[in-house]
């Protein structure tokens, strides 16, 4: 008698742990989920991650002594403060014109999608981005970095330089900041082009040079004044 008791309550036993194993899994798993799903919201919602300061349709109109220095335009302006860095990013693209002292446009930038680095001192400008200088030139690029303390502008990406009467196109530039002293590291050729009376250059196929045995690199007439400097 006593035995068959002994055995009753092992089978109860083991009836109870086949069941509660399975329950026990499901809570681990359940609490596993739980937790890496925390862990994935903390992560998404680290302040470290968020911009401090969101404004839209912005617009900045910089002043010096009462003479209009700087314009700038952009749809979004997030900026951020990361482990001491501060920078400016805007998403949807922008609008950046320099002016003279009788107000004449010296530079201008736009572009899809740019930053401006606040302590580094530079910008960096993405996707259709167009340069004019105060001649009219244009330079269009993909990639194009702004070095604000040294006065400087570059990429490595490929470019397109159109003028009144050429366009030039290569792979890399160095420029000083107005876009007048410039040079394509990698020059792949140049078209010559003919001008409407709307000044909008047309390319003319019987006028098209290749000049892809240039050995020099392309520059203006007059080279900088100064060695251009990077970091």
């Amino acid at each position: 008698m006593k035995v068959q008791k002994f055995v009753s309550k092992i089978v109860q036993l083991l009836r109870i742990f086949r069941i509660a194993v399975p329950v026990l899994g499901a809570a681990i798993l359940f609490f596993a989920c739980k937790k890496n799903d925390i862990e994935k919201i903390k992560a998404f919602g680290s302040p470290e991650e968020l911009p401090i300061l969101e404004a839209t349709n912005f617009e900045n109109l910089s002043t010096d002594s009462g003479t209009v220095r700087f314009f700038l335009k952009a749809k979004k302006l997030l900026r951020f403060d990361n482990e001491g860095k501060t920078y400016h990013e805007f998403p949807e693209g922008l609008l950046f014109i320099r002016y003279d002292e009788d107000r004449n446009i010296t530079f201008s930038i736009e572009a899809d999608y740019a930053k401006e680095f606040i302590k580094e001192e530079k910008w960096e400008a993405k996707n259709n981005v167009v340069v004019i200088n105060e001649k009219g030139d244009s330079l269009k690029t993909e990639h194009l970095i702004y070095d604000e303390k040294h006065e400087t502008i570059f990429t490595e990406e490929y470019v397109q330089i159109v003028s009144a009467d050429k366009i030039i196109t290569g792979t890399g530039l160095t420029s000083d900041q107005n876009m007048l002293n410039w040079k394509i590291k990698n020059p792949k050729g140049v078209i010559t082009v003919t001008v409407d009376n709307n000044r909008q250059p047309a390319a003319t196929s019987s006028n098209e040079k290749q000049t892809d045995s240039l050995s020099k690199p392309v520059k203006t007439k007059q080279p900088p004044k100064d060695p251009l400097k990077f970091n």
